[in-house]
């Protein structure tokens, strides 16, 4: 592989409007792979991803939760920040497109030159648009009158007088560089289906909206009533986020990849170009796509509310399983199904059985019997085929060839049975492979990887992998990965339980009152801190109430509580109390009801005082 100096990588930027999904978590983990692959042949590699944060849906969800759009979105981006930590992701800059500093002016410079070219007109415009993508929508781009993407939501019917970009100007020149793949789509399928999208040419695109409907964004230069729209705005930051228009941007522009999903092939593809055309601006070398994860086979999406926290699966798994499953069991370019069981599956089988089994007996054996220098495995084929998997993004690939390696390792120790013959010279060649691997898996799990260097004392680099190992002491190491036990279904506590001194659940009045509760018991329950953001009387029942709790999540939970006669209304709205969030659903007079309220109790429930929380603490944050 050939080996240059720079190498610019981004993934989209997602929109600010809930906490992550593991939908994002698959994107920025792929790009994270790459990034770290690109490091490990030398290259000085920048790595780029943020939060857009503008927009109708963020200004409307905002004033929905009694907070300013800028708290609001402070609050989602975040989120995704934390979920850069807990992925152990490597990325070298987070841009966040309300940050007025480093990104607004890049933005403003960019939507200058547009005009100044002759690019940027206005005129009177009516169309459908869709609040989930925040964009406007064909007859063509519709199903059934809905959004593909966003079936729960109405299209709404907009007239008003924009901004526009001349996209059109540019459409045969982006066609023509794709087809010669000068700007390169891969999957190929993807650069097929977009430019049979495209065949009949790029339309000028809506560059602005009015600030009545609009007003949460950046400003139009010269234009007070109008504010920029998500292109101009969100794309940008490929640019703003390596320092443009400060000219140290150009250190790294062009782009090597943009990391995107299907849904944002399009405008990555072909109003992004458009606009760097007109710019004058070189184009990003590749875009490479990567298909939806599915969840019983259907798109996991914020606005579905099938959301699967990636956070939730590092406390089962730990973040290297995560890291591992998201790029063993999903073809790159492919819509993948989501599974639990499989996540676990691939721990405990491979991660635990195969490679952890593996590195614990090897080095036991060689702190007892120490090692003697031989002749080693020659991984050159290995990682021959590991590059050629990388050059095709076929990540589940690489994978797949490391890990027959490693099978081959766990045979060759049962076959020379290094504990019986205390041959040093095995035990040398077997921490070789070790090495080995654990260089190359160092992109997919780098944690466990830089555990397994400390144990065997090598370097993860290029070089170390051709490089026979020294030979120091060496220590048996804990196992790198406990097995863990899947459970078909969320924990659910219910008055059938039958543990003894269960937590006392009140049925009529959906609330769970605490008295003495088994340790083994208390773990089971999963409790979080909510804020009450609706209060509703229910249509049916005298003593409760229907709240809208916010836990973090990507929508408000539904909870009935029993609270009519103790709390008024006004008195618990922006309240932020303790629920218990891992309740099978329960339908209370027509309602259901997803989780209970935490709440003291007098034995006669003539008291009732509802658990609060200190109102710095965050929404979601687990008590116990």
């Amino acid at each position: 592989m050939a080996i240059k100096n720079q190498f610019y990588i981004t993934t989209t930027i997602p929109y600010a409007n809930a906490p992550p999904h593991i939908g994002f978590a698959l994107e920025i983990i792929q790009a994270d792979v790459l990034a770290r692959w690109h490091r490990l042949q030398g290259e000085e590699v920048f790595f780029l991803t943020g939060t857009d944060e503008h927009g109708s849906k963020n200004y409307k969800m905002a004033k929905e939760a009694g907070l300013t759009p800028q708290e609001f979105v402070d609050k989602n981006s975040s989120y995704f920040k934390e979920l850069t930590k807990s992925l152990n992701i490597s990325n070298n800059n987070f841009i966040r497109t309300t940050d007025k500093k480093a990104h607004w002016p890049g933005v403003i410079e960019i939507w200058n030159i547009l005009s100044k070219n002759g690019d940027i007109y206005k005129r009177r415009y009516g169309g459908h648009y869709c609040n989930g993508c925040e964009r406007f929508v064909t007859e063509k781009d519709l199903v059934n009158g809905k959004c593909a993407d966003h079936p729960n939501l109405n299209i709404e019917k907009i007239f008003e007088e924009n901004y526009f970009f001349r996209l059109s100007k540019y459409s045969s020149k982006i066609i023509e560089l794709i087809k010669k793949d000068k700007l390169k789509i891969y999957p190929k399928k993807w650069k097929n289906d977009f430019l049979a999208l495209i065949k009949d040419g790029l339309t000028d695109v809506s560059f602005s909206r009015e600030k009545k409907h609009l007003p949460w964004g950046i400003p139009v230069p010269g234009d007070k009533n109008q504010v920029l729209y998500v292109w101009p705005d969100a794309l940008t930051n490929y640019l703003t986020g390596i320092g443009y228009p400060n000219k140290k941007y150009q250190k790294f522009w062009p782009a090597d990849l943009h990391v995107v999903g299907k849904d944002m092939l399009r405008f990555h593809t072909g109003i992004w170009p458009g606009m760097l055309l007109s710019a004058g601006l070189p184009l990003p070398k590749k875009v490479i796509v990567h298909g939806f994860l599915t969840f019983n086979g259907q798109k996991i999406s914020k606005s579905l509310g099938n959301v699967i926290s990636p956070n939730s699966l590092v406390e089962m798994c730990g973040v290297d399983a995560v890291r591992y499953f998201v790029c063993r069991n999903f073809v790159f370019g492919d819509d993948g199904d989501f599974s639990q069981k499989a996540l676990v599956e691939r721990h405990n089988n491979e991660l635990s059985n195969k490679l952890g089994n593996l590195v614990s007996r090897v080095s036991a054996l060689a702190e007892t019997y120490r090692l003697e220098k031989s002749e080693t495995i020659n991984s050159k084929q290995l990682l021959k085929k590991v590059e050629k998997c990388f050059e095709s993004y076929e990540l589940d690939k690489a994978l797949n060839e490391i890990f027959a390696f490693i099978d081959y390792l766990n045979e060759d120790i049962q076959q020379s049975k290094p504990w019986e013959t205390k041959d040093k010279k095995v035990l040398y060649r077997l921490v070789n492979g070790i090495k080995d691997a654990a260089i190359l898996l160092s992109p997919f799990i780098p944690q466990t990887s830089e555990k397994i260097s400390k144990i065997f004392n090598f370097d993860i680099s290029l070089k170390s992998l051709s490089t026979p190992i020294k030979i120091t002491k060496i220590k048996k190491s804990a196992h790198l990965f406990n097995k863990i036990e899947f459970a078909e279904k969320p924990v659910v506590l219910s008055s059938k339980s039958n543990v003894e001194n269960k937590p006392k659940e009140d049925k009529e009045l959906n609330l769970m009152t605490t008295d003495k509760i088994p340790y083994a018991d208390f773990e089971r329950l999963d409790l979080r801190v909510g804020k009450i953001l609706q209060v509703e009387d229910h249509p049916k029942a005298d003593k409760l109430y229907v709240l809208k709790v916010d836990l973090a999540e990507a929508q408000p939970r539904t909870i009935v509580a029993g609270l009519r006669h103790f709390y008024k209304k006004e008195s618990l709205l922006h309240k932020k109390a303790i629920f218990v969030a891992n309740l099978a659903p329960a339908n209370l007079r027509g309602v259901e009801s997803n989780g209970m309220i935490l709440a003291a109790s007098t034995p006669d429930h003539k008291k009732v005082i509802i658990l609060t929380v200190d109102s710095d603490i965050e929404t979601g944050s687990k008590v116990g």
